[in-house]
């Protein structure tokens, strides 16, 4: 059972996510905007076998910290992967995809959330 909060929920995921690698990581606070869940991560990858890396990475390092991990959905797509963590989903694409579904667009009125002293600059 998940005994931390939502955004130390956020900085494990962002964080396993950057030990991987990921792209262009942000994230959004959407909880007014949702019942379902209080932020949202968006990374990319630049091939599948560095996708499944990240999403295997979100997935251990939370359930090392306890962290419910309530579903993981997309993994045979290749393409977008989604990674419910109940009060975090991870949202991995595949950087050919990440454009195509544009989440930062249709969640635009969401607020970003400060993660840059959890990710290493590009």
């Amino acid at each position: 059972m998940n005994q931390l909060t939502p955004l130390k929920t956020l900085e494990v995921a962002v964080k396993a996510i950057e030990d991987r690698k990921g792209q262009q990581t942000l994230a959004l606070d959407v909880r007014n905007m949702t019942p379902l869940t209080d932020y949202f991560v968006i990374t990319q990858a630049t091939n599948e076998r560095q996708l499944d890396a990240i999403v295997d990475n979100v997935v251990k390092e939370a359930e090392k910290e306890g962290i419910e991990v309530k579903h993981v959905e997309g993994k045979q797509s290749g393409s977008w992967i989604l990674v419910d963590l109940v009060d975090v989903v991870v949202h991995i694409f595949h950087y050919s995809q990440r454009g195509h579904y544009n989440l930062e667009r249709l969640w635009q009125d969401a607020p970003l959330v400060d993660i840059s002293e959890w990710v290493v600059e590009e």
